[in-house]
């Protein structure tokens, strides 16, 4: 458990110790959808930046795109106060 990093020309050794990491959130998000955007509406208030929040929804629908359901996405809006977002994709389908 024990490592010896170099760094800058000093020598330092860890200890690597287990930690435990905080439970993610899970939450519900209702959808329209139409040919190229999809309105996301009744997003929970969460207390992360807004950009952070713009970033999981995206990973979210470029994983359903890997499903085969979606498209590659041209932008996400996202509105913090409305607890709405629009996700954008390049092409209709």
């Amino acid at each position: 458990s024990k490592h010896t990093v170099n760094l800058d020309n000093r020598t330092a050794t860890v200890t690597v110790r287990p930690f435990e990491l905080e439970m993610g959130f899970q939450f519900e998000l209702h959808v329209t959808v139409s040919g190229k955007k999809i309105n996301v509406s009744e997003i929970p208030e969460l207390s992360i930046p807004e950009d952070w929040m713009r970033d999981k929804l995206e990973l979210y629908f470029y994983k359903i795109e890997q499903a085969g359901r979606g498209g590659e996405i041209e932008n996400v809006t996202y509105d913090k106060e409305s607890g709405t977002a629009v996700i954008t994709f390049l092409r209709p389908g």
